[in-house]
């Protein structure tokens, strides 16, 4: 991190600049196997995040509170996981930008969690139509792979090492994204993953983990920087850089909406 992280809920509100930009962290409560915690998706959101406003030291960016909650509705067979599924978290997202915008001047949303791209995309969508200056941002990095591997247990490592319980990070479903799509559509990630692993954490380290933290910085000061929406990301697929795609609030598989082509890993 370059410079400092203002935190919109530590102001007051005599504090808040003219003409803010706030950046808005997006992630996910759900299963992330055996060996990381269910908060996972929020926790890389919020830190891609922080750091890239402190990168960009500037008074005018704040960091909002991350929205902790999210589409997560193909992960419904494991327990921990709590969902919205996409038209909630689609209208949520709608009535907080609608909400910052009567003060602030820009919104910038980060997202965390594969299964929320149906939900980001269509309320910036909407957004942009009613006349908001709003956008939103991956938390990407190329060869990302796609839940609870090797990339989230190495970024991970590098956030949290508390958090992780690497004695019981095993290989869940190693094939391809595009061979297990039909089967996650079909039946949620327990139709391809027991332990809800997409990928092998093996070989993970906290070293790997902070070039991907920094990769994913990088992408998100672009965007915040820029007044152009992102294009789709290579590294946040569906099933995405860490979650099959987006999904609908009951337990997969009636909840698990059609998948994307995969862009990445997420």
């Amino acid at each position: 991190m370059t410079g400092r992280a203002l935190r919109l809920a530590d102001l007051t509100w005599p504090e808040l600049p003219p003409s803010a930009t706030v950046v808005v962290p997006v992630g996910s409560l759900e299963q992330h196997g055996p060996h990381l915690p269910l908060e996972t998706d929020a926790l890389v959101a919020e830190a891609v995040a922080v750091r890239a406003v402190a990168a960009l030291d500037r008074d005018d960016v704040l960091v909002a509170p991350v929205v902790a909650y999210g589409a997560s509705g193909e992960h419904q067979h494991f327990a921990g996981t709590v969902s919205t599924g996409t038209p909630v978290l689609h209208l949520l997202l709608v009535e907080l930008v609608r909400s910052l915008r009567t003060w602030a001047a820009r919104v910038v949303l980060v997202n965390g969690h594969g299964g929320n791209l149906d939900a980001v995309r269509g309320a910036v969508g909407q957004l942009v139509d009613e006349g908001h200056d709003v956008t939103w941002a991956p938390c990407a990095a190329v060869g990302a792979d796609l839940h609870a591997g090797r990339t989230e247990t190495s970024l991970l490592l590098h956030l949290r090492p508390d958090l992780v319980r690497l004695d019981r990070a095993v290989a869940g479903a190693t094939a391809s994204a595009a061979e297990l799509l039909p089967l996650l559509r079909a039946g949620g990630v327990v139709a391809v993953s027991a332990n809800g692993v997409l990928g092998d954490p093996a070989g993970a380290s906290a070293e790997e983990g902070r070039a991907l933290l920094e990769e994913m910085v990088g992408r998100v000061v672009a965007v915040i920087s820029s007044s152009v929406e992102p294009a789709p990301s290579p590294v946040e697929p569906a099933p995405s850089s860490v979650e099959p795609a987006p999904s609908s609030v009951e337990p997969a598989p009636s909840s698990v909406e059609p998948v994307e082509t995969p862009q990445g890993a997420r």
